[in-house]
């Protein structure tokens, strides 16, 4: 696997469900089978095109070599960009930082 580090964007909200349930999962992951990460020069794009206007959010910082599930980098055509997904639910231990935006 990859040693870089990868992020995920969320809500305060989700990120509270994560932390009482024990693991991390997103809408994306029941409708298209992973959630989206990104690499670190793809975030600020990812919350310009997705959360804009939205808030409280929590930007985890995911070490890939401690997932659970996949990691897979996908390629996006509309994005003309691969970026990681991970094929599963993120594990808590996983995620190494979680900061507030």
């Amino acid at each position: 696997m990859s040693n870089k580090i990868i992020y995920h964007v969320t809500t305060k909200g989700e990120w509270e469900i994560a932390l009482d349930n024990g693991f991390y999962e997103a809408p994306s992951l029941y409708a298209e089978g992973f959630i989206h990460c990104s690499e670190e020069h793809q975030v600020e794009g990812v919350l310009k095109r997705y959360f804009e206007g939205k808030a409280p959010l929590i930007k985890l910082v995911i070490d890939p070599n401690k997932l659970n599930q996949r990691l897979q980098y996908d390629f996006s055509p509309k994005m003309n960009d691969t970026f990681p997904h991970i094929y599963g639910r993120i594990n808590i231990d996983a995620i190494i930082e979680a900061i507030e935006l």
